[in-house]
């Protein structure tokens, strides 16, 4: 983890960085709720080229992976969200001073908390942002995947600080 300083963690460090998760499953929840109750499943909104909004089920994990495997994936995959979100907390309450290291852990969280509510819930991930070229489509996604990713990410970018700082 790159940046460390020596600041110590703090509950009130902590608090930030989870009310900021909270926030990202708000409006990975919040655009899925609407997502839900304005689209019927397989209906699509151009949007420009390039981009449709539409609504799809996911009852897979990444690209559909394991979609079509009879259900078990489902509780699979939510067992495996929460492991990684206490994983993710856990780690969190410890480097809660490291900011990038902090801000991936939050959106990584989030994303998968917000993942796991779907599954939890509906026994299928709502996506509804659906990318292409000519006619090849990017697997459909949500607000989760992109915090996900965008966590990953970050996780990338502070372990490279990290290692240049050695």
């Amino acid at each position: 983890m790159a940046g460390k300083s020596s600041a110590r963690p703090s509950a009130l460090k902590f608090a930030l960085w989870v009310l900021l998760g909270f926030l990202i499953l708000s409006l990975d929840q919040v655009t899925k709720f609407w997502f839900e109750h304005e689209f019927a499943p397989g209906d699509v909104l151009p949007v420009c080229t390039g981009f449709n909004l539409v609504l799809a089920h996911n009852t897979g994990a990444a690209f559909s992976f394991l979609a079509d495997a009879g259900g078990w994936q489902r509780w699979a995959f939510t067992g495996l969200a929460a492991a990684v979100i206490v994983a993710m907390l856990v780690l969190l309450w410890r480097h809660n001073h490291v900011k990038l290291f902090s801000l991936a852990l939050t959106c990584i969280a989030a994303g998968a908390m917000g993942n796991m509510i779907d599954r939890a819930v509906y026994g299928f991930v709502v996506d509804f942002l659906d990318f292409y070229w000519q006619g090849w489509h990017w697997p459909a996604f949500n607000v989760a995947d992109i915090a996900i990713c965008l966590g990953a990410f970050f996780l990338i970018v502070d372990e490279l600080r990290g290692v240049r700082s050695r």
